[in-house]
């Protein structure tokens, strides 16, 4: 019998996390094309197929809901970019653009926000920081060899930044393949300027 209560409690968190998980999709789903203030809790609940008070249940209220969708986007992101090695060039600026082709749309949304919304600021300004982590890590070796280590990561943050390849891949219309190359010649250049002369 305590097996059999136990096996039930098992289901009903797995249960329970499936839930959760699909709310926080939801909430990433939705804020790829409508501004965040337009985002009701009814348009989350019908997204992830649950009633609002499930949703509240879960989350507690709006606020909360939208902190831990945050976070969990933040780990989305993090796996996305997630690089086996750390002296990869071409295989980092491939991580970057396979990941704004996912989710860049959803990325400038939030930047258009950031001015006049104070809480998709504080998101977008931990976005910036999580994004000049990954180049820190991704360009570690490269770094390391660099005349001015600080001035060769602002210049890489912006070689891969999302708007680089907004203007590329939006508004010059380039393909995929074309965004990633001209991406890696910005990067290329970036360090060949900037490396230490014999390193």
């Amino acid at each position: 019998m305590n097996q059999k209560r136990t096996y039930t409690m098992g289901a009903r968190a797995e249960a329970v996390q499936a839930t959760r998980r699909r709310i926080l999709e939801a909430c990433m789903e939705l804020s790829a094309d409508r501004l965040i203030s337009d985002i009701s809790l009814d348009a989350v609940a019908a997204t992830a197929g649950v009633s609002v008070q499930t949703v509240l249940r879960q989350f507690g209220s709006r606020s909360d809901l939208f902190e831990d969708a945050v976070t969990f986007a933040n780990e989305v992101i993090a796996a996305e970019r997630h690089l086996p090695e750390a002296d990869d060039v071409d295989a980092a600026v491939r991580s970057v653009v396979d990941h704004y082709e996912k989710r860049g749309h959803t990325a400038l949304m939030m930047l258009a926000q950031e001015s006049s919304d104070a809480m998709v600021a504080d998101w977008t300004e931990r976005g910036k920081k999580m994004h000049r982590g990954w180049v820190q890590e991704a360009f570690a070796p490269q770094l390391a060899a660099a005349e001015d280590p600080e001035l060769t990561t602002n210049l890489l943050v912006v070689a891969t930044d999302v708007y680089t390849w907004k203007l590329l891949r939006r508004d010059r219309a380039l393909s995929r393949a074309r965004t990633e190359q001209q991406m890696g010649t910005l990067v290329a250049a970036v360090l060949a300027a900037t490396t230490r002369k014999g390193a």
